[in-house]
């Protein structure tokens, strides 16, 4: 089953502020920069999306609601509703705060079939958060998403056993998970139009010049064939933190306040989580939207903020950057849990002390009970460079958490 709450954040407002009911919301970066997160349906109805220029969603919706984003509130609800599916299977493979997979094989036993299971998770939703949710059972996953996706809004749709052909047959091309905009503008001018024109080969073989080594999982997809089990036991593979900056920047002082703070971000999340890293990377997104990366490997674990940011230091003055800057970011991979070690540096085990000790008094005070004067100016800086941050309210936009 692949559970998906309708317009997830839009639908929380229109919850919470019943006047918003049946009027579109627009939830995203309110910046000049900004983009939709989630718009509400009667949004979409006028052309808003995800993903959308802010300017342009305001173009064609000027008397919508707009509002930020409250990430810790939409956690909140998340975990209510992940708690709601746990009553019904305890193999749940979360992929984002509004979706996720269920593996309900063997339910049959407690419903009459799976159309009363979906209605029975979809109904407690519904009544203990006051939130509509889509849902689509099939035979693996990749059918299950394409029939919660089909049946929005509050959907539910059922791919039996031996008719996944049939049911994905009728829909374009677009459907099947890896053609993005050029791959189906090649697939159209080799005739491909529906997924009938590619599961009626009797191979992959006329799809490998088009599509290369993807031509056989794109093959396979169009038979309604997807082997991927659900993992449910997903192991976090790396931590990071970026940023979109409003303005542009391009002052040393200030990026370097930038790499300071992404590290102690990273650090304290890696701590928190038990994690120690022994791979460092960046990223670098100009102005111009050209992006690059630069990682490095490192000879031990850690966990150490000041070892984070002297490694992005290392990599970003190797960078030679002159353009301005639209985006930086730093990330912690090659995660795994700390071992005993000990150090012939004194400095660095009295460093992880203090560390220990700020990382339990914002525990237990809140964030803001004891502040490094580097970040306290990094706080002014942000403010007299590039203003208010886009969304200010909650942390989902900068920090990422990488599952597999």
């Amino acid at each position: 089953m692949h559970v998906d709450m309708d317009a997830f954040y839009a639908s929380v407002e229109q919850r919470d502020h019943p006047e918003y009911k049946g009027r579109p919301v627009i939830v995203g970066g309110l910046s000049a920069r900004g983009v939709v997160a989630t718009a509400s349906y009667e949004a979409r109805a006028l052309g808003v999306h995800s993903a959308m220029p802010l300017s342009q969603a305001k173009k064609r919706c000027p008397d919508g609601i707009y509002l930020w984003p409250r990430i810790p509130h939409y956690r909140a609800i998340s975990a209510q509703i992940h708690e709601i599916m746990e009553r019904f299977t305890p193999f749940i493979e979360p992929l984002s705060l509004d979706e996720a997979f269920l593996e309900v094989t063997g339910m049959e036993g407690l419903y009459k079939g799976p159309k009363e299971l979906g209605q029975a998770i979809k109904r407690q939703i519904l009544e203990e958060t006051g939130l509509v949710v889509s849902a689509g059972i099939a035979p693996n996953k990749y059918l299950a998403k394409v029939a919660s996706d089909y049946g929005k809004p509050d959907g539910l749709v059922i791919v039996p056993y031996g008719r996944e052909k049939e049911f994905l047959e009728p829909m374009p091309i677009t459907r099947l998970w890896g053609v993005g905009k050029q791959t189906a503008k090649r697939l159209e001018m080799a005739g491909f139009h529906k997924i009938r024109d590619i599961s009626s080969l009797p191979d992959e073989h006329k799809l490998v010049p088009i599509c290369g080594n993807q031509a056989r999982r794109l093959w396979e997809l169009s038979q309604g064939i997807d082997d991927r089990p659900v993992e449910y036991d997903r192991k976090v593979q790396s931590i990071g933190n970026e940023e979109t900056y409003i303005d542009d920047i391009r002052d040393a002082a200030f990026i370097d306040g930038e790499w300071r703070y992404f590290a102690h971000r990273v650090g304290k999340r890696l701590r928190k989580a038990n994690f120690m890293c022994n791979t460092v990377s960046i990223k670098v997104r100009y102005a111009d939207f050209t992006t690059v990366t630069r990682q490095k490997t490192l000879d031990t674990l850690t966990d150490d903020e000041d070892t984070l940011y002297d490694v992005a230091k290392v990599l970003y003055n190797k960078l030679n950057v002159k353009a301005p800057i639209r985006l930086l970011g730093l990330t912690a991979s090659g995660l795994q849990k700390p071992a005993l070690q000990t150090s012939l540096f004194s400095n660095v085990e009295s460093r992880s002390k203090l560390t220990s000790i700020l990382d339990s008094l914002e525990a237990k005070f809140g964030e803001d009970v004891v502040v490094k004067g580097v970040l306290l100016e990094r706080q002014q800086q942000l403010h007299s460079l590039v203003g208010k941050r886009e969304y200010n309210e909650g942390e989902e936009n900068e920090d990422t958490t990488s599952k597999r």
